[in-house]
């Protein structure tokens, strides 16, 4: 089954992103950095999500972004699906902090559960289709709204939500131009998806 090793993320200032990430969400392999002057505006059509089991972990991610300097797109809050937020890395990338359970049930950590990958594309099943034809196995699947693929071991989960539809979620506007400053490595790679998001083989990947 096709998984993601890691995704690669196209900066400006490397080692000043290598400290955010770090700092704000502990990641470290699961997210690499190159450098890239590569031209872009507005929404890059992608977010990433990070899962975690409570709300006060949703609060102790959130806040240490917003001390490391990320911009709040969506303040923290509870919904119907439960409770999360939306910051801005200071590279640009949309990252969300989200939760299903709505208490407590133990002391606040920075422990993330999952990571997830969602990519904005003009058409779900059309893309769908493509990474089927890839290798990835569906998990779940919302008609023409949203896919979600297996992950199996791979720390990043991979999802397929309507471009309009990821960008109200992540509170910015749905119009944006240039390159989407993102490598997916797999072991299923390298190909371009319909959207153009890119893939490499997870061997050629660069080191954290």
């Amino acid at each position: 089954m096709t998984s993601i090793a890691a995704v690669t993320l196209d900066v400006a200032d490397p080692t000043a992103a290598r400290h955010f990430y770090t700092t704000a969400f502990g990641l470290d392999t699961q997210v690499r950095l190159r450098a890239s002057e590569a031209p872009t505006t507005g929404f890059r059509g992608f977010t990433l999500s990070l899962t975690v089991s409570q709300p006060s972990n949703v609060n102790s991610l959130i806040d240490a972004a917003l001390d490391a300097g990320a911009t709040s797109l969506k303040p923290v809050t509870k919904s119907i699906w439960g409770y999360g937020g939306v910051v801005q890395a200071p590279d640009g990338t949309i990252w969300k902090v989200a939760t299903s359970a709505k208490k407590d049930t133990g002391p606040a950590t920075r422990q993330i559960d999952s990571i997830v990958l969602l990519l904005g594309v003009a058409d779900v099943v059309a893309s769908k289709r493509f990474y089927v034809g890839q290798g990835l196995a569906v998990a779940k699947s919302f008609g023409r709204v949203y896919v979600e693929f297996e992950a199996g071991s791979s720390p990043v989960k991979l999802a397929l939500y309507r471009r309009r539809a990821l960008a109200k979620d992540a509170g910015v506007s749905p119009d944006g131009t240039g390159s989407h400053r993102l490598m997916i490595d797999g072991d299923a790679g390298p190909f371009t998806d319909p959207d153009g998001f890119a893939w490499e083989a997870a061997s050629s990947a660069l080191t954290p």
